[in-house]
């Protein structure tokens, strides 16, 4: 019984210093929430829910003046806007969860079945009232970095994986580089069929393909025969392949073909969705 006293006291210590955290420190406050509540791309959302104080405090903080975050360099703007988008799909579902199915079309627990989350729902951001899709277009794509795409959480199984600690300007190179390998790295995501012959590749490199012709379509001169899409795709992944599947991909004979995007909630309340 004392055992069970000293947890329960230390889990309310850490629940109390998060709602605590300074209001002038609101990356690191987001920092210990993902750090608390998030596990290899999965997502506490029952917990968060129950103990969302400190969530509501950092995304009030997000309104800071659109002037000031227009003066910071490149890679702080680009961090800012990464944070900001996964804590406020963190907030759409936990304002909705448990999530309660609306349509056949996506998965019951599904963001997708929260009304608007993305296209409707909007969010008060450095002085303007923006959807989570106006975040990502006209806020992060234009920053000009395609692994944002692949970085930012989308409370769904088939999109990057959200990490468990803050975007930072200082270290987001080697950050949205380990979101690219770990995406690419999942068969569900790029997958080469070697008896088949085909490319098989998650639909959201569709969705933003000019986001990533811009960024890694710039080498014209090889795999002349290929789409713009397929040149970057190819561009982009042959660094984080393993040989063999660098091998198979020069032969330049593969079919592309798009798989399924998970829209499956990434909670992990219950265990991991199998």
């Amino acid at each position: 019984m004392r055992r069970l006293c000293v947890l329960i006291a230390a889990a309310f210590v850490a629940v109390s210093s998060l709602s605590a955290q300074a209001p002038d420190d609101p990356a690191a406050l987001f920092d210990r929430i993902l750090d608390t509540y998030v596990r290899d791309g999965f997502v506490y959302y029952r917990a968060l829910k129950s103990e969302r104080a400190a969530l509501d405090r950092y995304v009030q903080s997000l309104d800071v003046p659109a002037a000031d975050l227009a003066r910071r360099p490149a890679p702080a703007q680009l961090a800012f806007w990464l944070n900001a988008y996964d804590a406020l799909v963190l907030r759409t579902v936990i304002d909705k969860y448990p999530i309660k199915a609306v349509t056949p079309e996506y998965p019951e627990k599904s963001i997708r079945q929260i009304p608007g989350a993305f296209e409707t729902l909007t969010h008060r951001v450095a002085g303007a009232s923006l959807t989570l899709d106006a975040i990502e277009k006209t806020k992060i794509l234009p920053l000009g970095d395609a692994r944002a795409v692949i970085a930012i959480g989308r409370g769904a199984i088939g999109g990057g994986r959200l990490r468990s600690e803050v975007f930072r300007a200082e270290k987001l190179d080697a950050q949205l580089d380990d979101a690219v390998k770990e995406y690419l790295g999942r068969a569900t995501i790029f997958r080469i069929d070697t008896d088949q012959n085909v490319l098989t590749v998650s639909p959201l490199f569709g969705w933003r393909q000019e986001a990533f012709i811009a960024s890694y379509g710039r080498n014209t001169t090889a795999w002349p025969d290929r789409s713009p899409l397929e040149r970057a795709l190819l561009e982009m992944a042959l660094p984080k392949l393993f040989p063999s599947e660098r091998a198979v991909l020069r032969q330049n004979t593969f079919q592309l073909k798009y798989g399924t995007f998970d829209w499956r909630l990434n909670d992990l309340t219950g265990g991991i969705p199998n």
